[in-house]
């Protein structure tokens, strides 16, 4: 079990990768920001969806989502074609523009992780993957009310309930195509 400072330490870090994730937001071209990335990135990994489903996973308010969706939709990157099973959704699906777009938005990002970790080893950018993933998979669905942590908890106590295999599959949120 970790030390409190070990805690502290991993607090300090975890707050450091916003910065991470702001440089590699500014390899992003002007036209596509953050957030229609993470649209494109979320129908191309999940496939069409109705708006609900992707707020869901961009763990966003559906006001934040339509922004969104009308952003990438005014550039021809995704159709919103009604729903045949409720007329008042509409189904969210990639256009061949829009996974163009993605494609390109995966590149940009790969060449700037290349770029920032030229002097890693290939072990150490795995093993750097493997503890993000797991540290990901340690929260579960952390857009859930039920996740959050019971004041009585204290931070040396590890967690009593373990993950459902749903747990892990939905704790996927939004990631640009990084």
């Amino acid at each position: 079990m970790a030390a409190q400072r070990q805690y502290e330490e991993l607090a300090r870090q975890l707050s450091a990768i916003g910065a991470v994730k702001r440089g590699l937001g500014r390899v992003l071209p002007p036209e596509c920001p953050a957030g229609s990335a993470a649209v494109l990135t979320l129908l191309n990994r999940h496939g069409e969806m109705r708006m609900s489903r992707l707020a869901e996973l961009l763990a966003v308010d559906m006001s934040v989502t339509s922004r969104h969706v009308a952003h990438v939709a005014e550039r021809g990157w995704i159709h919103r074609d009604p729903d045949p099973a409720d007329k008042r959704s509409r189904i969210l699906r990639l256009t061949p523009a829009g996974e163009a777009k993605f494609e390109e938005l995966s590149d940009l990002s790969m060449q700037a992780l290349a770029h920032y970790l030229h002097d890693w080893s290939d072990d150490e950018v795995d093993q750097l993957s493997t503890l993000l993933a797991r540290l990901r998979d340690s929260f579960g669905d952390c857009r859930a009310a039920s996740a959050r942590i019971p004041q009585s908890s204290q931070c040396s106590q590890p967690s009593q309930s373990p993950l459902s295999p749903h747990d892990v599959q939905t704790s996927e949120t939004t990631r640009t195509p990084a």
